[in-house]
């Protein structure tokens, strides 16, 4: 296994060539207010996070990862266009996995840069083959940001689209909602029962658990409403079953969802996103023709990523965790720039794990 030395002697080694390519390098403090990653991601982030409390900061985490902290001090006080490069230490409970690291070295590469999005997206992947040339890995890609349009385009109401949004990121609870509001699957007995009740508010009580009456009656209400909306209809329907098993390398996925989009017009400026990165892609040196693309891929890990995103991994390590993960995240901006946005895009390596397998095959 690697030493710490070699791992920090790789990762310097990775980042000074991002600085090559124009990165400015930046190091983030080690403790992050938990305020901004739980407004994100909710109490969940709690069990991913080692989680303090200061008498004059409040309460703390571990450092979970770089790209929230870069997005926010991009948001307050970076240029544009602009590039940042890193490497530390993260940290991550893992209380499911217990064989895996709870604390690695992380090196990354953020792009901001609204001028050609494409052509960021190229740079970071292309960038991230070479860091990893020579370790024969599998690389990945998919794009979030198709079936983010699909959803948004149903014809349904808002409400459940907002559901189906909360849930795009845990495929099983989506699915499980998607075949619900398309009738597939009946209404849970229970709820049945309550909506029927002439009144299910009948209690004294002003609170059940942490909601008040009133917040539960609301909830009731909104529950009976959803039952008199029709289902999604069977055309759409068959279109997000094509379109979410659609695996194939980079172009003929785009060929498929082409003649998907029949059933989902809503996803044809998505997949022109998609075509003009896969030129940028090829511009760059890229084999396009043998590169895999998933349109489910990256909706178990990459939660705040909205567009493309990537990954390499050891096929003949599958015990490993990914070697390189990354993608777009557009909307992350948004919501950590107080009314301003700009395209980014960026990625984050494992040297680790890169000098894992290189001892494996030697």
């Amino acid at each position: 296994m690697p030493n710490r030395s070699q791992i920090q002697a790789r990762a310097a080694m990775m980042r000074l060539r991002f600085e090559a390519a124009g990165a400015h390098v930046v190091d983030p403090p080690l403790l992050q207010p938990a305020g901004t990653l739980l407004d994100l991601y909710g109490e969940d982030i709690r069990a991913r996070a080692y989680v303090t409390t200061d008498a004059l900061r409040g309460e703390q985490m571990m450092r979970p990862d770089f790209t929230v902290p870069v997005v926010q001090m991009h948001m307050r006080d970076g240029a544009e266009p602009a590039r940042y490069t890193y490497s530390g230490e993260v940290f991550r409970r893992q209380e499911l996995d217990p064989d895996r690291a709870n604390e690695y070295v992380q090196v990354g590469y953020e792009v901001f840069d609204r001028v050609d999005p494409a052509a960021a997206d190229a740079e970071v992947f292309s960038l991230f083959a070479l860091q990893v040339r020579g370790l024969s890995l599998r690389a990945a890609t998919g794009d979030i940001g198709i079936l983010i349009a699909a959803v948004q385009g149903l014809k349904t109401t808002d409400r459940r689209m907002a559901a189906l949004m909360r849930h795009l990121w845990k495929p099983r609870r989506f699915r499980a909602l998607l075949d619900r509001f398309a009738g597939r699957t009946a209404e849970p007995v229970s709820r049945l029962a309550l909506l029927a009740n002439a009144d299910p508010m009948g209690f004294d009580a002003p609170v059940i658990g942490k909601r008040s009456a009133a917040e539960i009656s609301a909830r009731i209400e909104a529950l009976r409403a959803d039952a008199e909306v029709g289902p999604i209809s069977d055309s759409e329907m068959a279109g997000l079953d094509s379109l979410l098993a659609v695996r194939e390398t980079m172009p003929f996925a785009l060929e498929q969802l082409r003649d998907i989009a029949v059933d989902l017009p809503q996803i044809s400026p998505a997949l022109n996103r998609l075509e003009a990165r896969i030129a940028a892609l090829a511009a760059r040196g890229v084999d396009v023709e043998r590169l895999d693309f998933e349109a489910s891929y990256g909706r178990t890990s990459m939660e705040y990523y909205d567009g493309f995103v990537f990954g390499f991994y050891a096929e003949r390590r599958p015990d490993l965790p990914p070697i390189a993960t990354g993608g777009r995240y557009d909307a992350l901006t948004r919501k950590l720039g107080n009314g301003a946005e700009i395209p980014a895009v960026g990625g984050v390596l494992r040297p680790d794990l890169m000098l894992e397998i290189e001892e494996g095959t030697e």
